[in-house]
């Protein structure tokens, strides 16, 4: 796999910032949540196809519920990102749930569950 050159992080900005706003103000469909982010783009260097990685605050019916939205949407917001945005090629855009940021925050409560436990010993040891 290449390096993303620097107009290919350029088109990948671009069309994250362009996805975002689509998603938080043009689609009606209540499929989808309102506390729905696109985490990242990656765009092919021939403009042909996305995947665009996004993130649901919510339970995991919540997200599934989005995707099914977000797909069913999918022909208006490649049509939108055409309108907005001037390239040689609109990508068909893949949407992929990201999980990393519920796992990130699972990992940070086990750490703290992990030194909360800890600390409890040494305060105990210290009253002995």
């Amino acid at each position: 796999m290449r390096k993303n050159s620097i107009k290919n992080t350029r088109i990948n900005g671009e069309v994250l910032k362009e996805l975002s706003n689509i998603i938080r103000g043009g689609i009606k469909d209540p499929r989808i949540h309102s506390m729905t982010s696109v985490v990242s783009v990656e765009v092919t260097p021939d403009l042909k196809q996305c995947k665009a990685y996004i993130s649901v605050l919510g339970d995991e019916e919540a997200q599934k519920a989005t995707l099914e939205g977000l797909k069913s949407a999918e022909g208006y917001i490649r049509r939108q990102l055409a309108k907005n945005l001037n390239l040689r090629n609109t990508p068909e855009i893949r949407f992929i749930m990201d999980q990393s940021i519920a796992y990130g925050v699972r990992m940070t409560k086990l750490i703290q569950d992990v030194n909360g436990g800890n600390i409890r010993k040494e305060k105990e040891e210290e009253d002995e």
